[in-house]
């Protein structure tokens, strides 16, 4: 297939490239290249023909109608989006513009597109959603069917894109597919996120935060997994359907720091414990979730779907990554672009 992938130098948007073109796909990759993006994290597939690069903003609609005319794609996945929740405490705006007014953008681009003929003919636009429009559950598992209640901006950015794919499925007959994933893990990904953050922090032998008291649940799943997961969504899913995604791994954020500071001091020969004696439990993130979770059977009984990778065992390989990039991590610390709290506003606009 022919795949437009938005975002795709970002964390889980290279991963999808890379299981993409290894399984023979044709990829185009918009990115802005904001922050987060890294397009070492493309080295591999950056010589292939059945891949190409167009740097745009999805905000930009003559850039994005050019880029669909063009590459005529059969897939659009749209992972272009701002998605740290402590950024989006301290500024809103880059969310709703990217995370709503650019995918209301990408729908209408699409539609006309789709009515001139200029997608394939078997056309499905994918939006890639996240458990965190659920809100918090404080038992079982977020399904297809849990309703939304977003808590932070971020959330609710993300839920507004989510309603705007619906009802342009609904309203135009539009074919389009939505997907709510639970936590991601894994090598690339930009150390503001917990994991990474444990490992620089740890590295470095620094004061390593856990939000209030850290028993807050999270379901994590394995970058790859998730890739694999979208690619059988491509091929499979149905358009004005939704598909939950999660990595059966669910974990409080306290035990996971624990488990990756304990994977560091074996990686680096210290002793054991020195890592968890640098955990520090630190004032809570303003309206943080308490527990998420995901139901994946929907996708494993239609899709033949699961994740493969054991929690354990991923954070292995992801600790092991974080650790043979020292010199990127160290270089990210020193220009103030990683390491730092954010996501400090209070209550009440104080």
């Amino acid at each position: 297939m022919r795949l437009l992938i938005t975002g795709g130098a970002g964390f889980i948007g290279s991963a999808l490239i890379r299981r993409a073109i290894a399984q023979g796909h044709s990829v185009l990759n918009v990115d802005k290249l904001t922050y987060a993006a890294n397009r070492d994290s493309l080295a591999d597939v950056d010589g292939s023909s059945s891949y190409s690069f167009l740097k745009a903003d999805i905000c930009d609609r003559d850039a994005m109608k050019r880029a669909v005319a063009d590459f005529r794609p059969d897939r659009l996945f749209n992972l272009a989006a701002e998605t740290h929740v402590d950024r989006s405490i301290d500024d809103s705006l880059a969310f709703v513009q990217t995370n709503i007014n650019g995918v209301h953008a990408l729908l209408d681009i699409c539609r006309s597109a789709q009515r001139e003929a200029m997608t394939g003919p078997d056309f499905r636009f994918i939006q890639i959603s996240t458990d965190e429009v659920f809100g918090s559950i404080a038992e079982g598992a977020f399904k297809e069917s849990s309703p939304y209640q977003p808590n932070s901006p971020y959330s609710a950015s993300k839920a507004s894109a989510d309603m705007l794919v619906r009802a342009w499925q609904h309203t135009y007959d539009f074919p389009a597919i939505i997907t709510n994933c639970s936590n991601n893990y894994g090598p690339w990904q930009f150390p503001e996120k917990f994991i990474p953050t444990i490992i620089m922090k740890a590295l470095r032998r620094e004061s390593i935060p856990v939000y209030g008291d850290g028993q807050q649940v999270r379901d994590w799943l394995f970058v790859e997994d998730h890739a694999d997961a979208l690619l059988k969504v491509a091929q499979g899913g149905q358009p004005g359907e939704t598909y939950c995604i999660g990595g059966d791994a669910t974990m409080t954020n306290l035990d996971l720091a624990r488990t990756v500071c304990d994977l560091v001091d074996e990686n680096l020969g210290r002793d054991p414990g020195e890592g968890r004696r640098l955990i520090e439990m630190v004032a809570d993130r303003p309206g943080h979730d308490r527990r998420y979770a995901i139901d994946h059977s929907k996708i494993s009984r239609e899709l033949g779907w699961a994740p493969a990778s054991d929690l354990k065992q991923g954070l292995a390989r992801t600790v092991t990554w974080y650790l043979g990039q020292e010199d990127w991590l160290s270089r990210l610390a020193s220009e103030g672009r990683a390491g730092g709290r954010l996501g400090l506003m209070q209550r009440g606009g104080q």
